[in-house]
């Protein structure tokens, strides 16, 4: 007999794949809606229609995904969502109508919700404590490589004949290549077959599944028992406030804050959307080498306060500097209402919005892709982008005093901002969720406080026109931050510290507790060899 594949670093690519895929899939539609537009002459509610279609299909993945995966168990989700992805990037690829790339995008979105809340929990139950953080935050690390990657291949395809079939056709590769790496995995960690190689990767941990476990109904999650109630409230928690402080929306106006500072024309777009993305991933991968040192509380305290004051910063800096942008087929009247812009509520109705560009020498300029809206998780996370963009469809800023320190104090806010977002929301939300609940029910419950991340996502979207035009640009970035210290308050009373122990410890730790209240984490017990089982005889 041959020597066993190497579980971890399978674990790892697993991971990184479905992330990387997840990423690529939410960030590609940016740069192939302008020549969407232009081949196709799609209409704004088109376009819309054709972005918020992913948006339907993660929705309806998330909210049947959870008994998919609890019935059919985890690598099978991935390997089944693998296929739905497959069908839709030839779909997309292929496509000759509207209807055809609704389909491909739904299809899509379909699967990378069902593959995002499969990998995170298939990972966080193969590996032990002292892995886990790093693994599951792989999944994170590679949705903002996708993103940069889609950002990049948009770029270089933006003026190829028929360049978007392309673009959408690419996303077959790590989805084939995380469905290679998954047929040399076990099933789960309740694969008896499979349970001697997962000995090394647990610490020695032996975990039992099913002899004697509970059982938990759908219901159980808003119940008592077993302090399940409490679990709902921290997963629902993170989520809501994942998306709640405005992370996508903020994102927007980026092009905006860079133009303000002095660069101009294609410059703006490549730093709003490679530059940040870099941001993203540098600041993903110091969440990586962190989350299993520091903690998750540690994290996500210090980038939910990082977030409130740089977007706060924001807010105040717009009071100050003008800054109008948004989607040419809309117009977002500035947070301190300059007369003579489009879309003023003081400005005659007849006033003309600003039109989309239909000149073909715009397809090689580079595509705001910075409008794009959040990820679900792991969960977290970027996703589709508001109607195309280009910088050619931008109006010039208005004429106004210069504020060269203010300006580039915008822009810092902005790049700490995302820097905030990406190591603490982006990646342990998801790694919080995959780990608080019980295995028996832990596919349906991380499936419910995604269907509400997506939920919240789309209503976040569609009301920040209106919230801006109530209450003007800059009050409504003082809103985020007011969100975000809510949240800040919410993690540091509810949110326990979960590094270095087993699932069953975390499990342990939720059953003593009504509230999941806990301020001084026990110390890692990593590596340890267990004997106690108590747990199979649960309430």
């Amino acid at each position: 007999m041959g020597h066993p594949p190497p579980i971890l670093p399978l674990c790892a690519s697993v991971s990184l794949l479905g992330g990387l895929t997840f990423g690529y899939e939410l960030a590609v539609v940016s740069g192939a809606l302008l020549p969407l537009e232009l081949d196709f002459g799609l209409s704004c509610l088109e376009q819309e229609l054709l972005v918020g279609s992913l948006l339907l299909g993660a929705l309806l993945a998330s909210l049947v995904g959870g008994f998919l995966i609890d019935r059919y168990g985890r690598k099978q989700a991935i390997l089944g969502s693998n296929l739905v992805l497959l069908a839709s990037s030839l779909s997309l690829g292929l496509a000759g109508s509207l209807a055809w790339l609704v389909l491909g995008r739904s299809a899509a979105g379909f699967a990378i919700s069902l593959s995002s809340m499969a990998c995170c929990i298939y990972v966080s139950e193969l590996v032990g404590p002292r892995q886990r953080g790093l693994l599951v935050s792989l999944y994170e690390a590679g949705i903002t490589v996708g993103v940069l990657l889609s950002y990049m291949l948009n770029y270089a395809l933006a003026s190829a004949p028929w360049g978007w079939r392309h673009m959408f056709g690419w996303a077959a590769a790590p989805a084939l290549l995380q469905s290679l790496s998954l047929l040399f995995l076990p099933t789960g960690a309740g694969d008896s077959a499979a349970h001697k190689d997962l000995i090394p990767l647990q610490g020695g941990e032996a975990t039992l599944l099913g002899l004697g476990r509970p059982r938990y109904s759908f219901l159980d999650l808003f119940r008592a028992r077993d302090n399940m109630r409490g679990r709902t409230t921290v997963g629902l928690g993170l989520v809501l406030f994942q998306q709640l402080t405005g992370q996508p929306n903020v994102l927007c106006y980026a092009s905006t804050i860079f133009r303000s500072v002095g660069f101009h024309g294609g410059s703006s777009a490549v730093l709003a959307s490679v530059g940040l993305g870099a941001m993203k991933v540098a600041a993903t991968l110091t969440a990586l080498g962190l989350v299993d040192r520091a903690g998750r509380r540690a994290l996500l305290l210090a980038g939910c306060a990082l977030m409130a004051l740089s977007v706060c910063g924001i807010g105040l800096v717009s009071f100050a500097v003008p800054m109008v942008s948004g989607p040419s087929c809309l117009a977002i009247p500035n947070a301190t209402k300059l007369p003579g812009l489009a879309g003023d509520p003081g400005l005659p109705t007849a006033s003309p919005l600003l039109p989309l560009p239909r000149a073909r020498e715009n397809q090689g300029e580079p595509v705001l892709s910075t409008s794009e809206k959040p990820r679900p998780y792991p969960g977290a996370p970027p996703g589709p982008p508001l109607p195309a963009l280009s910088t050619a469809s931008l109006p010039p800023l208005p004429p106004a005093p210069e504020h060269p320190l203010l300006r580039w104090t915008a822009l810092a806010c902005m790049l700490a901002f995302v820097s905030a977002f990406s190591f603490g929301f982006g990646p342990v939300t998801w790694l919080v969720l995959s780990e608080i609940y019980p295995v028996e029910i832990r596919g349906r419950a991380f499936a419910f406080c995604n269907s509400f991340n997506w939920a919240a996502n789309l209503f976040v979207s569609l009301s920040f026109l209106d919230l801006i035009g109530a209450i003007g640009l800059s009050w409504t970035f003082l809103l985020y931050g007011l969100t975000a210290v809510l949240g800040l308050v919410f993690i540091y009373l509810f949110v326990p510290e979960t590094k270095g122990q087993s699932l069953v410890e975390i499990d342990q730790q939720f059953r003593r507790r009504w509230f999941a209240l806990n301020f001084h984490p026990r110390p890692s017990s990593a590596g340890v060899q267990y004997s106690r089982l108590d747990i199979s005889t649960g309430s």
